[in-house]
């Protein structure tokens, strides 16, 4: 009933090709494409890489991204079956939306998606604080 895009791990690039067809025809049917850029889940307190399969199919569809962030892995971490009791926290970002087209505008737009997903996660406490840049000396106002 979800219409899922099943692809092929071992074989990324006609991963990415599925998802931009299979996505594109969804879109055009009026259905919403979640895309879970990392991939799989990852281990609590870290963030994966993210694909661009999810921004390139946004921008190539003139669509905005809506950037949702959660702490799940806090209560059922990566490994295993076992989940842990505690209250999910979810927080959905403002949509983000491309500036122009083409392979910048995918990198772009994945970079701030991530950026945003990285500062919710710190934000949840998921991550460390982000680590403060060095002071030098003639920066200090005495």
């Amino acid at each position: 009933m979800l219409r899922p895009i099943a692809i092929d791990r071992e074989n990324p690039k006609a991963a990415l090709k599925h998802v931009a067809k299979k996505g594109d025809e969804l879109l055009k049917d009026n259905v919403w494409v979640l895309i879970f850029p990392e991939g799989t889940r990852v281990p609590f307190g870290t963030i994966g890489k993210f694909s661009r399969g999810g921004t390139a199919l946004a921008v190539n569809a003139e669509l905005p991204v809506l950037p949702i962030a959660h702490n799940a892995g806090k209560f059922w971490p990566k490994s295993g079956w076992a989940k842990k009791q505690g209250v999910i926290t979810v927080i959905i970002g403002a949509p983000m939306y491309a500036e122009g087209s083409g392979p910048r505008a995918i990198a772009n737009l994945n970079d701030r998606v991530q950026a945003w997903n990285e500062q919710m996660q710190r934000e949840m406490g998921s991550l460390p604080p982000a680590p403060q840049a060095p002071v030098s000396n003639d920066q200090v106002a005495v």
